[in-house]
C-alpha cells in the first residue's frame, strides 16, 4: 500500500514537472516568435520608408540650399506647453526646403517619420509620429516635439521606446556608452548623433525635453530602466561633427 501511494506521488510529481517544463517552453517559444514577428514587420516598414523617400534624400543631398534655420524655444515652466508653436515652426523650415513632395508611409497607420539605427545595440527600427499603447508596441515614436513632421531638425527630439528586457527596441539602451552613435535617417538626409549623456530618472520628470541645444540638433532616447517602469533611463546625443 505504502509503494501504491509512493508511486502515485510520483506520477504526479512527474506530471507537474512535465507541465512546467513545457509551460516554461512555451513562453520562451512565444517570446521569441513574437520577438521574431515584430522585428520582421520592422524591416518591412523600414524598406517600403527607403523605397518611398530614396529620390527626395538624392535630391537633398545634391541641393545647395539645404540649410534649415530655427532659433531654440525659450524656457517655459511646464516643458509640455507651447509645443505646437515650436514644431509648427521647425516643420514649416523643412518643408520649404525640400521641392520634391515626400511620398508618406505608415505603419498600422502611424506615419513612419525615418528610421533609428543603433549600431553597438542592433537597434534598427522605423520612427512613428506619435506615442500611443499600440505604436510604442510595433516601433519607437517621438515624444517631443508634438505633432513633429519631420527628424533631425534644430533643438531637441525626444523619441521613446519600450524596454521588454530582450533585443526589441530600447531594451538594450543600458549597454550604450557615451560616445556610442546613433543614426537618424529621415526623408531627406541621414544624421549620426553621439551620445554624450546618461542618467536615470523618474517618469514625471519631463524637465530635459525642452531644453536649450544652442540651435544645434539633438535627440533624447527615453525607455524605462530594468529595475523599474517606473524610472526612466535618458540618454542625451548631438548631432556629430
Amino acid at each position: 500500500m505504502f509503494n501504491s501511494k509512493y508511486s502515485s506521488f510520483l506520477s504526479m510529481l512527474l506530471v507537474v514537472l512535465i507541465v512546467g517544463i513545457i509551460g516554461v517552453l512555451g513562453y520562451f517559444a512565444y517570446d521569441m516568435y513574437n520577438q521574431h514577428d515584430k522585428n520582421t514587420k520592422a524591416q518591412a516598414a523600414i524598406e517600403e520608408f527607403d523605397k518611398a523617400t530614396q529620390s527626395v534624400r538624392r535630391e537633398f543631398a545634391n541641393s545647395t540650399n539645404n540649410e534649415v534655420t530655427n532659433e531654440p524655444a525659450g524656457e517655459v515652466t511646464n516643458p509640455l506647453e507651447n509645443l505646437n508653436t515650436t514644431s509648427a515652426q521647425a516643420n514649416t523650415a523643412q518643408e520649404n526646403n525640400t521641392q520634391t513632395k515626400v511620398e508618406k508611409t505608415y505603419q498600422e497607420g502611424y506615419e513612419v517619420l525615418g528610421t533609428i539605427n543603433i549600431p553597438k545595440t542592433k537597434c534598427n527600427y522605423t520612427i512613428l509620429n506619435t506615442v500611443t499603447k499600440r505604436s510604442i508596441e510595433i516601433a519607437v515614436a517621438v515624444l517631443y516635439p508634438t505633432n513633429l513632421t519631420s527628424l533631425n531638425l534644430p533643438g531637441n527630439t525626444v523619441i521613446v521606446g519600450h524596454n521588454y528586457r530582450n533585443d526589441l527596441f530600447f531594451s538594450r539602451n543600458n549597454e550604450l556608452e557615451l560616445g556610442d552613435e546613433v543614426i537618424i535617417k529621415s526623408p531627406t538626409e541621414t544624421v549620426t548623433y553621439e551620445i554624450y549623456n546618461i542618467y536615470e530618472t523618474s517618469s514625471d520628470d519631463a524637465d530635459y525635453m525642452q531644453r536649450d541645444t544652442n540651435g544645434g540638433r539633438e535627440i533624447s532616447l527615453s525607455t524605462c530602466t530594468d529595475a523599474s517602469t517606473e524610472r526612466r533611463l535618458i540618454i542625451w546625443a548631438k548631432e556629430k561633427v
